[in-house]
């Protein structure tokens, strides 16, 4: 009887324990099953181009003929790196970057800031803030096109309408730069504004009810506790906005095809003139890798620093 008795509870552990390690086991296929789909597709469009792209850049491949072409090894490479052109488009990115990044911070972080405050139709404010960023690039473009003509555009005008002579937007170097960055504020605003609005949102109305209590007017409450309570938000939004701004393709090639004298020409688009106009696709495969070395460099950075933000705060 003795033996009986002991056996049994022995055996319901034993029988506990393989059910709890099946359970893990269960858990982590069905966690591969689900991201299965998601992992295709991300080998398919992105690992496999990006192996494919390895590949053709060591040969002399052309877009005009099959086939790889002849090896030329590292030589691609070579050239992108004692490439004028391609630093200078890489220039233009890094001032388009410059010049937006900023902008496209403090902007977002104020009005979200407002929109909160808002005690009455807030969601229309919000609505309003976040649509532009819905439209398509092609459509942003033409409608600032226009505005942006000589003499009839309604931005033109407009200096008209004040006294002012309007900047020559799509003629001049200085122009255009303005007339891309003003495109791009307008069109890519409510992303942020967004995030800003979501992090704002988490923020416990009794921290600012225990700072009303200590004398806090509203101005100080936002510079005292709203703006610090969304550095890690900003952080966010910082490397998003510099990785988006790095990567600006459609406004400056619909709006003004890199121009004029390609004195706007981003990197992206040198790359796609010299793999589909001048047909170097080999060339254009090995300038996209360093492009891409460059971006995961900064993210890179960008990670190890947060880490070391993170874990001087904890110590």
């Amino acid at each position: 009887m003795t033996t009986t008795s002991v056996a049994r509870p022995v055996t319901g552990i034993r029988a506990a324990a393989d059910t709890s390690r099946e359970a893990p086991s269960q858990e982590h296929r069905a966690g591969w099953l689900f991201a299965a789909p998601f992992l295709v597709l991300y080998v398919l469009f992105l690992i496999g181009p990006v192996l494919i792209g390895i590949v053709i850049s060591l040969f002399n491949t052309t877009t005009v003929k099959s086939g790889l072409g002849g090896w030329v090894g590292l030589s691609n490479y070579a050239a992108v790196f004692k490439s004028s052109d391609f630093w200078y488009s890489m220039w233009h990115s890094t001032l388009f970057t410059l010049l937006t990044t900023p902008l496209l911070i403090l902007l977002p972080l104020l009005f979200a800031i407002f929109a909160s405050r808002l005690t009455h139709n807030r969601w229309f404010f919000r609505l309003a803030f976040f649509a532009p960023y819905v439209v398509p690039s092609s459509a942003v473009c033409l409608i600032f096109a226009f505005m942006y003509t000589p003499q009839t555009g309604l931005i033109t005008r407009a200096f008209g309408w004040v006294g002012l002579t309007a900047p020559n937007f799509l003629g001049s170097t200085s122009g255009a730069w303005a007339a891309v960055v003003l495109l791009t504020l307008w069109w890519t605003f409510g992303f942020n504004f967004i995030l800003y609005t979501a992090a704002i949102q988490d923020i416990s109305e009794e921290v600012y009810e225990a700072a009303a209590i200590d004398g806090a007017s509203p101005w100080q409450q936002i510079r005292m506790v709203t703006i610090p309570l969304l550095r890690p938000t900003t952080s966010l939004v910082l490397i998003l906005q510099i990785l988006a701004s790095l990567k600006v393709f459609d406004q400056i090639y619909i709006l003004l095809s890199g121009g004029p004298n390609e004195s706007t020409r981003p990197v992206i688009e040198y790359i796609y003139d010299t793999g589909f106009t001048s047909y170097r696709g080999g060339y254009a495969s090995a300038a996209t890798m360093v492009y891409f070395v460059i971006l995961v460099a900064i993210s890179a950075g960008w990670l190890l620093l947060r880490r070391g933000r993170d874990n001087s705060v904890n110590a």
